[in-house]
């Protein structure tokens, strides 16, 4: 038997007033929302007729749901952030806890013990920032920009008597603390009213330094692949992958966790050690992602995911989110915007929709 999930609503304040209510047909409450979690996350289970997903999980099973589902609609910028590995936020979690540092705590790195690799479907025109690309990239947009203050960040990528990783993790130490965040705004501002084959990645510095000005991000995302996504496609980050989602509204599916390490644009903890620590300084040429045999492509055992719109089965344990039109779980009705629990004891549950579309999560 399936059962319906009623999402627990996060109010940041990069969120979105409008675009998750429109998608479930409501009134905006009027406020930023951001995220919309179908989880079983201890930190905010989603709600069922038979109690908290995640303690409904426990009496199924006795195990811990592994992956998190959530709704995530941004009007500004995320923080530049990167997740942990699994090994690092066990130990994290670890040293945390022994500190005595409450969980809910503003200053807290580690929420819990898990990695959080992700996925995110694009539901509208999405933009992100993600993941460093390859060097040469990143030399010609410094060029096309003409910052004489990244002077020396253009040297440090440049010099070939340091390896790869080494040009990375010095080049990010010097975007953030180096005094050109007005500069390249406003280099920004004049490329992105042109015609210039960066007018787009120009147009998004732009975005950031209108949303967070001064902030150094702005000259972080230099490094990193500017990514434009229309609806139904992907991009997946492995752990450790530094990025930032910019606008737009989509599916994100993710290991069950909430471990965040930020480096700037937010008002929220920043500890820029503990985020060099996890992250990965190894280009990433292409964050994107594409179906292969019916599932997305991601390298990770957490969860798997999959466009369904009717006229198919689900073996639990599975979460169903509906995008469009109407779908029924096992006879249960899904509007846009909502969301299903299919447990491990449900084997061949049938979904049928009208005009459907929407995402099986296993």
């Amino acid at each position: 038997m399936a059962l319906k999930l009623t999402g627990t609503m996060h109010n940041y304040e990069w969120g979105h007033e409008e675009l998750i209510a429109g998608l479930q047909g409501r009134t905006p409450s009027g406020e930023p929302e951001a995220e919309l979690w179908f989880g079983a996350h201890p930190s905010a289970p989603a709600l069922t007729s038979e109690g908290p997903l995640d303690e409904v999980i426990e009496r199924e099973s006795g195990e811990r749901l592994p992956f998190l589902v959530k709704l995530l609609a941004a009007k500004k910028p995320l923080s530049l952030q990167a997740h942990p590995s699994r090994e690092q936020a066990r130990a994290g979690f670890a040293r945390e806890n022994a500190a005595g540092i409450p969980l809910g705590a503003a200053h807290r790195n580690y929420k819990d013990d898990n990695h959080k690799p992700e996925l995110l479907i694009a539901l509208t025109p999405f933009r992100a920032v993600a993941g460093f690309q390859p060097i040469e990239r990143t030399l010609r947009l410094l060029r096309a920009f003409g910052v004489p203050r990244l002077a020396e960040l253009e040297r440090v990528l440049a010099d070939a008597s340091l390896d790869t990783a080494e040009r990375l993790s010095r080049a990010l130490k010097l975007a953030m603390t180096v005094d050109a965040a007005e500069a390249v705004a406003q280099r920004a501002t004049e490329l992105a009213a042109g015609d210039s084959e960066f007018a787009a990645v120009a147009s998004n510095l732009a975005f950031i330094a209108r949303e967070y000005p001064g902030d150094n991000g702005v000259v972080a995302a230099l490094l990193l692949n500017h990514v434009s996504l229309e609806p139904g496609e992907a991009l997946f980050l492995a752990a450790g992958n530094l990025h930032a989602y910019l606008s737009g509204m989509g599916v994100e599916v993710m290991a069950n966790s909430d471990n965040v390490l930020r480096g700037g644009m937010t008002g929220k903890h920043i500890d820029t050690d503990e985020l060099f620590s996890v992250l990965k300084f190894v280009p990433l040429d292409n964050p994107t992602t594409q179906l292969v045999d019916g599932f997305f492509n991601v390298p990770v055992d957490d969860f798997s995911v999959a466009p369904i719109s009717g006229g198919e089965f689900v073996t639990g344990p599975a979460i169903v989110i509906n995008t469009a039109g109407q779908l029924a779980v096992g006879g249960l009705a899904l509007g846009p915007g909502e969301a299903a629990w299919v447990s491990a004891a449900d084997k061949a549950v049938p979904v049928e929709g009208a005009g459907a579309a929407g995402f099986v999560v296993t």
